[in-house]
């Protein structure tokens, strides 16, 4: 089985690398154009699983990230080394590991609900646990991370759109592949 598999815009799931846009917390692309959305194929699968049931609620998702080489994670830990937001790349990171996934719901129209933050919003207000936002971004984070629990990820408590395989770490770290190439600065 190949350590990673490539993820593909289906009904209901929507690709869009933020990291291949300068519209991220670098404020330019880090992803060479042509970058493509990987996991490892357990991530994959539960992936797989969440498009389903976000699909069973009307719902959808976007990709924002997956696989990420270390060099793409060495670029946001000099831009931010804040463990609570960042994973130091010198430890790497489960994106890095291809078991982590970045994603939000959208409703039947494609359109992202709200969420609060945008993605890669590295405030106190991106945190799960917040009793300071509006009723329906709770409800949306809710919906993201009950569609996500259920599908086999976890979630982290600082970032609402992160979600990784239990026992991430136990995966390796893998090398750059070809389906994502960094940008060099």
């Amino acid at each position: 089985m190949p350590d990673l598999i490539e993820i593909p815009a289906t009904d209901g799931l929507r690709i869009a690398l933020v990291y291949a846009t300068s519209g991220n917390l670098a404020g330019r692309p880090v992803y060479a154009p042509g970058a493509r959305c990987a996991l490892r194929p357990e991530a994959a699968r539960c992936l797989e699983r969440a498009v389903r049931a976000a699909r069973r609620a009307g719902l959808g998702l976007i990709v924002y990230d997956a696989y990420r080489p270390a060099a793409a994670q060495a670029v946001f830990w000099r831009l931010l080394p804040d463990p609570r937001y960042v994973a130091d790349a010198a430890q790497g990171s489960n994106h890095t590991r291809g078991v982590a996934v970045d994603v939000t719901l959208t409703d039947a129209a494609g359109v992202p609900l709200d969420m609060g933050t945008g993605f890669d919003d590295m405030r106190d207000q991106s945190h799960h646990d917040r009793d300071d936002l509006p009723p329906d971004v709770q409800r949306n984070r809710h919906m993201l991370l009950g569609v996500m629990l259920q599908a086999g990820f976890r979630s982290i408590p600082t970032e609402w759109w992160h979600y990784e395989l239990p026992g991430a770490q136990e995966y390796a770290l893998l090398p750059e592949s070809g389906m994502v190439r960094v940008v060099p600065d």
